[in-house]
């Protein structure tokens, strides 16, 4: 499926509005200034005060990318896909046995635009 290549400046949020943050994982190919974000990057939350009843704290912790390019790769890597600006191919995950407890979907309202991959 076609996608525009994640950046590490990508506007990434959990399903209760609180920023990711994409780690380069390689430092050679850009896009929009930015380091291209590949399936080893992590994704991470921080501050997220999402909590169950009872009350016990469920924050996402981290995001996992379910949407990896097939042909184009950096280093030997598939790079991240985005479809488009909004619900992402990825999840948020709480702390837990690996990978986490699932929250929900993350969302994208920033990407670069330019560049698209399958």
């Amino acid at each position: 499926m076609p996608g525009f290549l994640l950046h590490f400046g990508a506007g990434i949020k959990c399903p209760h509005q609180i920023p990711a943050v994409v780690a380069p994982a390689q430092a050679r190919v850009f896009v929009s200034g930015q380091p291209v974000a590949t399936m080893t990057a992590q994704v991470t939350v921080a501050g997220c005060p999402f909590t169950v009843p009872g009350p016990k704290p469920q924050p996402c912790v981290t995001v996992q990318w379910q949407m990896p390019s097939t042909r184009v790769l950096v280093m030997g890597q598939p790079v991240m896909l985005q479809a488009a600006p909004g619900p992402a191919a990825a999840v948020c995950y709480s702390p837990g046995p690996p990978p986490g407890i699932p929250n929900g979907p993350a969302f994208v309202d920033l990407m670069q635009s330019r560049v698209r991959a399958t």
